[in-house]
């Protein structure tokens, strides 16, 4: 009996193989690890954040590959939503259009999802590790001959959970073009002088970040290795290529309103108190005294503070990555042009975006363009062939 083989039991791969199984087919999904979604379980930790409720134009414009906007229109936030709504899994829409399940956790949307794929007769086979040829399992090497193959191998951050990128030389190897993984939605490296540690942990808020052309307000947290947060990691395009980062600690204040307010400071007080009566935090105070000392006269520098950095964290403490199978190695169906037969979705694909949904509503996405696109193959009989 023909079947379809899914390797990779993330979000892409796990759609993939919905779709498959929907379209009437035998699908078996083989997974590296001992368990299936890990970085998909991890991400959910702190509250799944599946999607942003925003209108597609917008929602598209987020990526950094155009190519992906007819794969977004046909699974974007609105879809996404009802898929989990599917799963017996409500959502809502926080203050900034971040869409969460209402459990907030992914547990309980991956356990519904498991059950619905089982419940379709998709086979989960797990310790199932692809060597590039066949795969490494608890009972030695086997091989499997299917019909079709989707890849979802994730792209080359948080390696302990499976994105390990060990399949690049391999495809590499058969023609396929892979451009070169970046670190993407990373913390910056910071050498903090010891003074620092006092405010390790403790967050910036509502400040407004420049790295470049990009420009990204939020709140960032302070850490031993750096600086990290969903404010900085809008700007990693521009960092990655070396720009400076920059910081307005007063976003709402123009630099005249700031320069009044300074001028009603007493000269005879300490820096650090002249800035706490400014209003800053004890973390922005730190950083100020950090960056910029002695104090200079005229406060309004505290609107583009210049933070001395040494490049992006490691690429295995990303989110995410840049980079993967190009487009041109694809057909307008994810399949490879040097592999017949077989497609390949998710973070593999070389595509960029910030969090806030459309990570995972990515991987989702193209999960589903090329499962449909591999049940219309074995449909058509072509795959046999």
């Amino acid at each position: 009996m023909t079947f379809a083989l899914v390797i990779g039991a993330g979000p892409a791969g796990l759609m993939a193989a919905d779709v498959l199984a929907q379209a009437g087919h035998r699908v078996v999904v083989v997974e590296g690890k001992a368990s299936p979604a890990r970085k998909f379980l991890m991400a959910g930790k702190s509250g799944l954040n599946v999607t942003k409720a925003e209108g597609l134009a917008a929602f598209a414009g987020q990526y950094d590959a155009g190519w992906l906007a007819g794969m977004l229109r046909d699974c974007g936030p609105d879809q996404v939503q009802a898929w989990c709504r599917s799963l017996g899994q409500d959502v809502f829409t926080g203050s900034s259009g971040r869409v969460f399940p209402v459990a907030m956790k992914a547990s309980p949307l991956l356990r519904a999802w498991l059950r619905r794929l089982a419940g379709m007769g998709v086979e989960l086979r797990t310790r199932w590790r692809w060597n590039g040829a066949g795969f490494d399992t608890p009972d030695g090497v086997q091989e499997l001959a299917p019909a079709v193959t989707v890849l979802a191998l994730g792209g080359a951050s948080w390696a302990r959970l499976g994105s390990d990128a060990a399949w690049v030389p391999w495809l590499r190897r058969a023609g396929v073009q892979v451009a070169d993984f970046q670190p993407s939605n990373v913390g910056l490296r910071v050498d903090w002088s010891p003074h620092m540690a006092r405010v390790f942990g403790l967050p910036l808020k509502a400040v407004a970040l420049r790295a470049g052309d990009l420009v990204s307000r939020g709140e960032v947290v302070i850490g031993a290795k750096g600086i990290e947060g969903g404010g900085l990691y809008p700007l990693t395009p521009a960092l990655r290529k070396g720009a400076a980062l920059t910081i307005d600690l007063f976003p709402d204040l123009t630099r005249d309103a700031l320069q009044a307010r300074a001028a009603k400071l007493r000269p005879a007080d300490t820096a650090p108190n002249r800035l706490r009566k400014l209003g800053l935090s004890p973390a922005a105070v730190a950083l100020v005294m950090e960056c910029l000392r002695p104090l200079p006269p005229d406060l309004t520098v505290l609107k583009s503070l210049t933070i001395p950095h040494a490049g992006l964290r490691p690429m295995d403490e990303a989110i995410s990555t840049a980079g993967g199978i190009t487009q041109a190695a694809l057909t307008d169906d994810l399949e490879l042009r040097a592999l017949p037969g077989t497609f390949a979705c998710g973070e593999m694909l070389d595509w960029d975006a910030p969090t806030g949904g459309y990570l995972i509503t990515a991987c989702l996405a193209t999960g589903r363009h090329a499962g449909l696109a591999a049940a219309r193959r074995l449909g058509n009989g072509l795959a046999a062939q």
